[in-house]
């Protein structure tokens, strides 16, 4: 019986090291954050609240707000040619975002990518599935986060403050397709630029009919700070 009792007891000592070595790996920061401020919260983004049209209007308008630009979800919905246009619904609000003369710019699908803009200031407009009611993806706005309590903190539906953990926002943000974007004026030039992709979303900006702002854009690259 002894012998058992101890086989038991030896079990049990490997599971809760088994236990705490997981805990431990789990906690430990990506390199790429730690450069990074410990906390950010982005408090003057504007924000609409609903969850019709999978809240792409009011995130769209809350982007738009955040530019300066007077807008209402409402006056979005016929514009995005919606209802019906669902399925396009995130080209749309590229193209639409286009005709205010704001670059679209698309961030990397790594949650590190998505924090450093945060902590330059910028809010981010992105898609996730939504696990609770909605069952579809939705868009909302990465607008802070917190690295000792490693959870994001996002605008979406009806939610002004909506806290997830690292692990499950970065899940549901990939499983609706990992996209993220920045909207910004052509003078805003976003953290640690990519010089390729500024320049594309330039020349996309142009295509759209906004030729000056696209050349803004440009010059903006050319001579950063100015």
């Amino acid at each position: 019986m002894q012998g058992v009792t101890g086989l038991k007891s030896v079990r049990l000592w490997l599971l809760s090291v088994f236990a705490l070595a997981m805990v431990g790996c789990a906690s430990v920061e990506p390199p790429e954050l730690r450069h990074l401020p410990e906390r950010v919260e982005l408090n003057g983004v504007p924000f609409f609240r609903g969850n019709a049209n999978q809240s792409g209007p009011q995130v769209l308008a809350s982007m738009l707000g955040q530019q300066r630009i007077r807008i209402t979800p409402g006056l979005l919905v016929k514009p995005l040619k919606l209802p019906g246009a669902e399925a396009s619904l995130q080209d749309n609000m590229e193209q639409l975002a286009a005709q205010y003369g704001l670059m679209v710019y698309p961030l990397d699908t790594s949650l590190a990518a998505l924090l450093t803009q945060v902590a330059a200031g910028y809010p981010v407009m992105l898609r996730f599935s939504d696990g609770t009611v909605w069952s579809e993806p939705r868009y909302a706005m990465l607008v802070g986060y917190n690295r000792t309590k490693r959870t994001v903190l996002l605008r979406a539906g009806m939610e002004r403050r909506r806290l997830m953990d690292f692990n499950k926002f970065e899940s549901a943000w990939k499983d609706a397709g990992g996209w993220a974007v920045l909207i910004l004026s052509p003078e805003q030039l976003p953290a640690n630029v990519d010089k390729a992709r500024w320049l594309k979303a330039a020349n996309d900006l142009s295509r759209s009919g906004q030729e000056q702002a696209g050349a803004r854009a440009i010059k903006a690259l050319q001579n950063p700070g100015k």
